[in-house]
C-alpha cells in the first residue's frame, strides 16, 4: 500500500481510530512550537528513531520536553550552555516507563532530523516522523520503551501505511553528525515486543 501523500496526512489525521487530529489518543499532549508544515504532496514514509537526555545519562528530568517547548532554563546544568538558540522537536517521546508524550501533531513537520539523508533523499523532517527515546547511547533501553515503540509503530504503518522496513535510527540519515539511538538499541528487541502485541 503507498505511504499517505501530505495533502492525505490532515484528511487521515482527522478521526482515525487511535489518532484524533493527527495526536495519537493514548499520548499526553505537550505541544511544541518547534513546527511547520510539511511540503504539499511529499509522501510520509519514514519514522527515524532518536535516543535524548538531559543532562546526559539522567532520566525523568523534564528537561528534554522543556527543551521542545523552547522553555529550557539554560543554567539549570553547565551542560546545557550549548543548546541555547536551538530549535529542536520530535513527534513522540517515550520515557523510560514506556509513557508517551506527543509534541508535533503527524501532518506536520517536526524538526529532529538536521542535515540529512536517507536512501538518495535528503531532508528527512518533510517525509518522515520523529520518535525519542529517553536515554543515550551508553544505555540498554527498557523493556517498558520497547512495548510502547511497537504499538505506536503498529498504530502509525495502520493509519498512514509508511512500510514497515522504512523505520531507521537517526545515525543511519546523519551518520557524521549524529550516534543515536546508538549500540544499546537492538531491532530483535524490538521484534520480539511486536511479535508479543
Amino acid at each position: 500500500m503507498r505511504a499517505a501523500r501530505t495533502d492525505q496526512l490532515v484528511k487521515d489525521s482527522v478521526r482515525c481510530g487511535p489518532i484524533h487530529g493527527g495526536w495519537l489518543r493514548s499520548a499526553r499532549p505537550c505541544p511544541s512550537p518547534h513546527s511547520d508544515l510539511r511540503p504539499r504532496g511529499v509522501a510520509l514514509d519514514l519514522i527515524v528513531l532518536h535516543a535524548i537526555s538531559l543532562p546526559e545519562g539522567h532520566y525523568g528530568t523534564g528537561h528534554p520536553e522543556a527543551l521542545f517547548q523552547g522553555t529550557l532554563d539554560l543554567n539549570a546544568h553547565e551542560s546545557f550552555a550549548s543548546l541555547k538558540g536551538v530549535r529542536v522537536s520530535a513527534h513522540l517521546l517515550i520515557d523510560r516507563q514506556g509513557a508517551l508524550t506527543q509534541f508535533v501533531p503527524f501532518h506536520r513537520r517536526a524538526w529532529h532530523a538536521g542535515a540529512s539523508s536517507w536512501r538518495g533523499r535528503t531532508g528527512c523532517n518533510d517525509f518522515s516522523l520523529g520518535i525519542e527515546l529517553e536515554g543515550d547511547v551508553q544505555t540498554p533501553f527498557t523493556w517498558a520503551q520497547y512495548g510502547r515503540l511497537a504499538a505506536v509503530l503498529r498504530q502509525l504503518h495502520s493509519v498512514y501505511h509508511i512500510p514497515r522496513e522504512h523505520l531507521a535510527c537517526h545515525s543511519a540519515i546523519a551518520p557524521k553528525r549524529k550516534a543515536d539511538p546508538g549500540p544499546y538499541f537492538s531491532f530483535d528487541v524490538l521484534a520480539q515486543a511486536e511479535a508479543s502485541l
